[in-house]
């Protein structure tokens, strides 16, 4: 399993200057591949490197490596489409493989590859971040973040077996409760759509003054916000494997891709509905159980807030409020979130055992044909 180890590089204030020289000479050498690849129709990497090679190295003194580099970069430029020319920014990230960096993990320090020549450079990170380090394999991207250098390491981590179900943890996503599991348990959303209210407020504030000042005060909040929610998914997610792993349970998630494009919702909640992050909870999810072992399905999101969990009754009118299920069959009554919830946990455990071992699955099925039906 592939996961990337983030560090932060201390160099001398030559050093840094050196690595910044570094990044502008590569991408200056990749807008001039760009331009040779657009102008000749040349977008696989080895007739780039025919093409280019020599002369890119001798017009900007670069590596034999670090060139290979700058035109693997390019050929990935045009994987996306070949109409436009691609232009790079000049601090833009630069992939370096182990011909050009070396890991020190022992040293907390890198060697790595400059115009100028090898440089020893000491890191700063995390003791999670130096035990990923164990298993770092192939590139790591060298980038710069609000001044400071990084690397991006990927390493391959080797995953467990995955361990077999004994029942399915079903997951509902909202805005107001960012998860609800099938046990009944939320986790709220109301603090991490407070900060993004707050924050959205304070940079309309701010921009519309448009002061020196304003400019500076909102360089300094940049990406607090994201870092806020960030952590919240992170913390969510590692509390929802480990119930499903402590009760020996696989996780089921619903299929949420386009959701935005299918929901219409007022002008008031357009902001709350663009601005979940509903995709990063999912990935977190999924690879945190992958790490424990723990089984991740994802099912159809369809009906789930409609079905009545008992009885299987589906109808829109289920659904009073944002906060209340009411069946109009069988007249259960229970959180909307967790009767979405229970639903999901039924499906995912069809999908694990199969139809014929799943009598509840079969049972809904069947009510659900007979009932009026529609969206999620």
């Amino acid at each position: 399993m592939k996961l990337t180890a983030k560090v932060k590089l201390l160099p001398t204030p030559e050093q840094h200057k050196l690595l910044l020289d570094t990044l502008e000479a590569a991408n200056s050498a990749c807008n001039e591949i760009s331009q040779i690849a657009f102008e000749t129709a040349t977008f696989h990497p080895v007739a780039l490197q025919k093409i280019c090679y020599s002369q890119i190295r001798e017009d900007f003194h670069l590596g034999a490596q670090i060139t290979i580099r700058c035109i693997s970069k390019v050929a990935d430029a045009y994987k996306v489409s070949p109409v436009e020319q691609r232009e790079f920014k000049p601090l833009g990230a630069i992939a370096f493989d182990l011909h050009i960096l070396r890991w020190l993990p022992d040293h907390q320090a890198v060697s790595i590859w400059t115009v100028e020549g090898r440089q020893f450079i000491p890191f700063a990170t995390g003791e999670k971040q130096l035990d990923l380090l164990k298993y770092q394999k192939g590139q790591s991207d060298l980038c710069v973040i609000n001044g400071e250098f990084y690397l991006l390491a990927t390493c391959e981590v080797p995953t467990p077996p995955t361990l077999e179900p004994e029942n399915v943890l079903g997951l509902d996503l909202g805005i107001v409760n960012l998860a609800t599991d099938s046990d009944g348990h939320s986790y709220s959303g109301c603090e991490v759509r407070s900060v993004r209210c707050r924050r959205r407020r304070q940079r309309k504030r701010l921009q519309s003054k448009g002061t020196k000042s304003a400019r500076r005060v909102l360089k300094r909040l940049k990406g607090r916000e994201r870092r806020f929610a960030t952590n919240e998914n992170h913390r969510i997610a590692k509390q929802i494997v480990k119930t499903a792993k402590d009760t020996k349970r696989a996780i089921a998630l619903e299929e949420l891709k386009g959701i935005r494009k299918r929901t219409t919702v007022r002008k008031q909640q357009r902001a709350d509905l663009h601005s979940w992050g509903f995709g990063q909870l999912i990935a977190f999810i999924i690879y945190k159980a992958r790490l424990a072992g723990v089984k991740v399905v994802e099912v159809d999101p369809r009906n789930t807030s409609r079905r009545c969990s008992e009885c299987g009754y589906t109808h829109k009118n289920n659904r009073k409020s944002q906060e209340r299920f009411s069946c109009g069959q069988c007249g259960m009554r229970a959180e909307a979130d967790h009767n979405a919830a229970l639903n999901i946990a039924r499906q995912g455990w069809g999908q694990i055992s199969g139809p014929h071992e799943s009598g509840d699955s079969l049972r809904v099925s069947q009510v659900q044909a007979t009932c009026s039906t529609g969206g999620s």
